[in-house]
């Protein structure tokens, strides 16, 4: 089987649905979140779904191949994304997304103190975004200096 644009789109299609499926029943056992934890799945499946649309719809009959290099980059963001799930919680909002920031950068070519300082103010910015702003409670991990 040859990977093009429209095979893409309708994996993008399933995995939209199998999202929203799994989504929709999310419910919080008390309400800490104005928006409940259900609106990120179906958001992201929203989002998937008109990619894949678009793909099906506008795609080439065959995918261009990979640069060099760029299949060990994409697994190395697999594995990224990966190490941000596992210590989102352990190592808090901030520093785990200052961190996962920082070495995608770097993944990308950007400078170490580019890359860090970018990745530092990405973290807290974000962060004071969805707790100020949203109102949404994210982990402060080892920046928990209050308990």
């Amino acid at each position: 089987m040859f990977l093009n644009d429209r095979v893409l789109g309708l994996f993008a299609l399933l995995l939209a649905a199998l999202l929203a499926w799994k989504g929709w029943d999310l419910q919080a056992p008390f309400s800490y979140e104005p928006v409940g934890p259900r609106a990120f799945p179906l958001l992201l499946a929203t989002v998937i779904a008109g990619c894949g649309a678009w793909l099906l719809v506008r795609g080439r009959e065959h995918a261009e191949p990979n640069p060099p290099g760029a299949n060990t980059r994409i697994a190395a963001m697999a594995a990224l994304v990966t190490g941000y799930a596992l210590a989102f919680v352990s190592l808090g909002f901030i520093v785990s997304t200052a961190l996962m920031a920082t070495l995608v950068g770097r993944l990308f070519g950007g400078r170490w103190h580019h890359c860090a300082i970018g990745g530092a103010g990405l973290g807290l910015g974000l962060y004071l975004l969805f707790d100020k702003v949203f109102e949404v409670v994210l982990p402060m991990g080892v920046l928990n200096f209050g308990s």
